[in-house]
């Protein structure tokens, strides 16, 4: 059976679908669409229009080499997004990404705003033409002005240095400072000429780096999470007021035993949707719950605070009477109505599938969304929020065909808890012909595998004959509070034990073949596959992806030490650390780390690389040869992001399970350069399998 997922290239090309923009009528909805350029190594975005009814195509509105994304409306109608595209005024220009319009009524998109420190994001209000731009700004600029002169000033005289005198220095992928995310209101954005910025949070101190505004209906309040720096190298997240007009900053939520952000406000203004993180411990694992936050006084109201699940916020009923969140919830993220007077939770969407950007239509009837599952990628949909019926819209891609079967598999763990996966299966497994499998080990750790992923697809191994098992053990969400609770502080116990539970289950069906099995993990599901294999030999291969090796090492090196070390105790870090563990290591390794890594920094991976060469038990013998790998990128980061990469990751991946799994030998990408497969002997020379 050929489909798009039998060949890296068509699978690469394949259009992806994300974010959601309704306007305030309800009359209009838009979505991007990524596709590949031209030259195949990277994706570029465009705006679509979807029909709302179903009934006419996609249509495109956007097109540039550049792409657009970001896209917001105007309560007037037009359409605001961020690109890259040239200033018409200045062609030649250097390229920042800047905030244009489109205008309702049609026509082309014109340049409404270019800055020296680009525009990252936009949020505008529902009933008022009031927008909302998150841009950098060099700490301790005063105005645009003055940070134009100093940004000049550093590039001119060739000055990379940054000079830190707080915590963290680099975050993800990139190196943080010397300019800091801020917050400004553009000035009448829907008139023509000039539109002057304010900034609205002078000095936050890098504390808006993953916050994003939300605005009251009329536009004449933000509310905000800021992050506040803490002795000890820590931080915590307070909930912020912005008032608009005087831009007086009030903290409204603020304590050491959790971390806030808002939600969206009611559409009465009268109520602001609040999330509550617990802080973790040693003893307390990560708790979400919801608050209602009055907004002329008074304290948070806790809202379905018996619901053993995580919500998150996405939009009011326009009558204020209910709440609509999505949740993980037993391999799924559906769709939820909570009233505000009882906390009555009531499910909307029944399949299994997970939901994104959730847009209420004026009507308080119908909702638009964004549907994904293991069985095909992000699409739009439209929901009856009343029976939870749910219809693909026509949508601007189609879903790919996939090679097998997608099913619930059931296992149970040491102690009792059930522990549930998904399990996708080739064309043709049956006891006949049973099939190799992989055990696929998500990340997080805390999450779930519930919605497509484009990074990990188990249907490019589907395509190629081998059974994926996707299971959510201990620290899995949407499954209660327990099964969070079960490894918090003890990822080498439960977490292990229950996959070793699942891959019973597996191997016990007749249309898998027990002996060729293999595991496989990214970041923290990489932290897995390093601790399975220093504790079991049933694998014949294992791929570990961005993971993390010497927990002593990685805990005071990682981009968020602070968070970690609130988790691990030092006999935590020793008795959970699967570099202790190296000279019981006797299955073939791939390792597969990228430099631009600063979650789990690259010293990870060259540890484990060469510990594996010289204390595994398949260490480098006398001629250097082994047959652990070591697949290094770079110029990527915690993910494979660059097309071009993900073909090779997958191609390397899939030579080595056929070698060690299939006990075949396939050919190597041949943009490795490398001659032969990977018979060799450890030191980058290839040389005829044996």
């Amino acid at each position: 059976m050929t489909t798009p997922f039998s060949s890296l290239e068509d699978f690469v090309a394949l259009p992806r679908l994300s974010g959601l923009a309704l306007n305030r009528e309800g009359t209009r909805l838009v979505t991007s669409v990524a596709t590949l350029n031209p030259k195949k190594t990277a994706y570029r975005t465009a705006l679509w229009e979807v029909d709302l009814a179903g009934e006419r195509p996609a249509r495109r509105l956007t097109r540039s080499a550049a792409g657009e994304s970001g896209a917001a409306f105007l309560a007037g109608g037009d359409l605001l997004f961020t690109s890259a595209r040239p200033d018409p005024e200045d062609p030649e220009g250097e390229k920042r990404t800047a905030l244009w319009r489109l205008p309702a009524a049609g026509g082309e998109a014109s340049l409404l705003l270019a800055r020296e420190g680009g525009v990252a994001g936009i949020a505008t209000a529902d009933a008022a033409d009031v927008v909302v731009v998150t841009g950098n700004a060099l700490t301790g600029s005063a105005n645009e002005e003055d940070d134009a002169e100093r940004r000049k000033a550093r590039t001119e005289s060739g000055v990379a240095a940054i000079l830190h005198s707080g915590y963290p220095v680099r975050y993800w992928d990139a190196d943080l400072g010397p300019d800091e995310p801020r917050y400004f209101t553009l000035q009448d954005p829907a008139g023509d000429g000039d539109h002057p910025l304010e900034d609205l949070v002078p000095s936050p101190r890098g504390g808006l780096r993953d916050a994003h505004p939300v605005l009251t209906p009329d536009g004449s309040v933000l509310f905000t999470a800021l992050t506040v720096p803490e002795e000890r190298g820590s931080q915590r997240t307070v909930l912020a007021r912005v008032d608009l007009a005087t831009k007086v900053l009030t903290v409204l939520l603020d304590d050491r035993a959790n971390d806030y952000s808002p939600g969206p406000v009611s559409p009465d203004g009268r109520f602001l949707a609040v999330v509550r993180n617990r802080r973790t411990t040693a003893d307390l694992a990560p708790h979400t719950t919801l608050l209602l936050l009055p907004l002329d006084g008074g304290d948070p109201i806790p809202l379905a605070e018996d619901w053993d699940r995580w919500p998150a916020p996405a939009a009011w009923l326009p009558d204020g009477s209910a709440l609509v969140v999505t949740a993980d919830d037993d391999g799924a993220s559906p769709v939820f109505v909570i009233d505000v007077a009882t906390g009555t939770v009531r499910r909307v969407t029944e399949d299994a599938a997970a939901y994104s950007d959730v847009r209420v239509a004026p009507d308080g009837i119908t909702a638009y969304a964004v549907r994904s599952s293991y069985l095909f990628p992000a699409e739009v949909v439209r929901i009856d929020l009343a029976s939870g019926a749910t219809e693909r819209l026509a949508n601007p891609v189609e879903r790919p065909e996939v090679p097998g079967t997608l099913e619930r598999v059931d296992s149970v763990g040491e102690d009792g808890q059930p522990v549930r996966s998904w399990l996708v299966l080739p064309e043709g497994a049956s006891a006949d012909a049973p099939v190799p499998a992989l055990l696929w080990i998500h990340g997080g750790p805390i999450g779930s595998w519930n919605a497509w992923t484009w990074r990990w697809s188990p249907w490019i191994m589907a395509a190629r004959g081998y059974a994926v098992l996707l299971p959510d053990p201990a620290l899995s969400t949407g499954y209660g509070q327990h099964m969070v609770d079960r490894g918090w502080g003890r990822w080498g116990s439960a977490p292990y034990t229950d996959l070793m539970a699942a891959t019973d289950t597996l191997v016990a069906r007749d249309d898998i073949d027990e002996t060729r099995v293999a595991a496989m993990g990214g970041s923290f599901g990489g932290y897995m596959a390093n601790w399975i294999a220093g504790h079991t030999d049933r694998f014949s291969a294992i791929v570990t992806h961005a993971s993390l090796w010497a927990l002593d090492q990685f805990s005071p090196t990682t981009d968020a030490a602070y968070y970690w070390q609130r988790e691990m105790t030092p006999e935590a870090l020793r008795e959970n650390s699967p570099h202790l563990h190296v000279a019981e290591i006797g299955t073939p390794m791939l390792v597969i780390h990228g430099d631009k890594d600063y979650r789990v920094p690259i010293g990870e991976g060259l540890r484990l690389w060469y510990e594996l060469l010289s204390a595994s038990k398949l260490a480098a013998d006398d001629d250097g040869r082994t047959p652990h790998r070591f697949l290094y990128f770079p110029d990527e980061n915690h993910w494979i992001l660059k097309p071009q990469h993900a073909r090779i990751w997958y191609g390397v991946v899939e030579a080595f399970l056929a070698s060690h799994v299939l006990g075949e030998e396939r050919g190597l990408p041949p943009e490795l350069g490398l001659q032969a497969g990977l018979g060799g002997d450890g030191r980058g020379r290839t040389e005829p399998a044996r």
